[in-house]
């Protein structure tokens, strides 16, 4: 099947005139006509029932058109596309994230990225660390940003970004917030919302429990969004990182005894894997950041 094939039988099905389709594509009649009739070899049926000066759809033109529209515009797309790359007024970049990674964090750098790139095509996903490395390592996105991935690959390439405290959090109008100091004692009978997906899940469990916190009869929420969603209804305690709180206005840290968590959160890419210019830009940017600064 060709495009060609393809654009003449769109002719023909607009016009109704063989006559006028193929004016309308700057072809001869007899090439038209070829066209379609190997077109309709091709599907094992005819496209069109020619009546004299007149033409219709047959049952199976009729079920093609609208394929055929799309096959026709997605080249047109694709085609467009090419020549927007080529010229350099377009650049893609795909990107992967941990649940953890507040996006506020990187609204900054993205910005200044379409600045430089005008044209970007930004595509990003959210999973677990094995969500992530796998993405990376099928080659479905350029770069990822995540806590550590536990992944044992040579050609994993790391580099550290910034740190940020782990803090427990409630609601601004919850009673622990006018405490000074909370013990375990204080919260073993309120819900604590855990992301089990989180990096650091397994280190925030064992850290709770040596601290008596009966994790057991807590929430396992498997999306960040939906854990900050609940603790903006006031409907539990959750461990979240600083950075992500502090820009919650309706949140509040409060100061648990004991409680000394940290993540470490990491830009990869893969070693060997040729990256496009822009991917590379935004390695340079995020890590010439001041990200003190950015979490703080």
């Amino acid at each position: 099947m060709e495009m060609h094939q393809i654009r003449y039988f769109l002719a023909v099905a607009q016009t109704l005139n063989f006559t006028r389709a193929a004016e309308q594509c700057n072809v001869s009649q007899p090439a038209l006509t070829r066209a379609i009739q190997q077109l309709e070899d091709e599907l094992a049926g005819p496209l069109i029932r020619r009546e004299g000066k007149l033409s219709h759809l047959t049952d199976l033109g009729q079920r093609m058109l609208p394929l055929m529209q799309q096959c026709y515009q997605s080249a047109l797309s694709a085609k467009s596309l090419a020549t927007a790359m080529k010229k350099g007024t377009a650049a893609s970049l795909s990107l992967a994230l941990s649940q953890t990674v507040d996006i506020d964090l990187l609204v900054a750098p993205l910005m200044e990225l379409q600045r430089a790139f005008p044209g970007l095509q930004l595509t990003l996903c959210r999973g677990n660390a094995e969500a992530v490395a796998e993405r990376l390592k099928k080659g479905e996105v350029d770069l990822a940003i995540s806590g550590p991935l536990h992944e044992d690959w040579d050609r994993l390439h790391t580099w550290a970004l910034f740190q940020d405290p782990l803090a427990m959090v409630v609601h601004r109008n919850h009673p622990l917030v006018t405490r000074n100091a909370v013990e375990a004692d204080d919260v073993k009978n309120i819900p604590i919302l855990l992301n089990p997906d989180c990096e650091y899940a397994g280190q925030t469990s064992k850290h709770l429990s040596q601290l008596n916190i009966e994790i057991e009869r807590g929430h396992q929420i498997r999306s960040q969004h939906d854990l900050i969603t609940l603790l903006e209804g006031n409907l539990g305690i959750g461990i979240l990182p600083r950075s992500t709180s502090s820009r919650r206005e309706v949140l509040r840290q409060i100061p648990m005894a004991g409680l000394d968590l940290n993540r470490e959160i990491f830009l990869y890419g893969v070693a060997g894997r040729q990256r496009s210019v822009v991917a590379d830009a935004l390695v340079k940017l995020l890590r010439a950041r001041d990200w003190e600064q950015a979490v703080n």
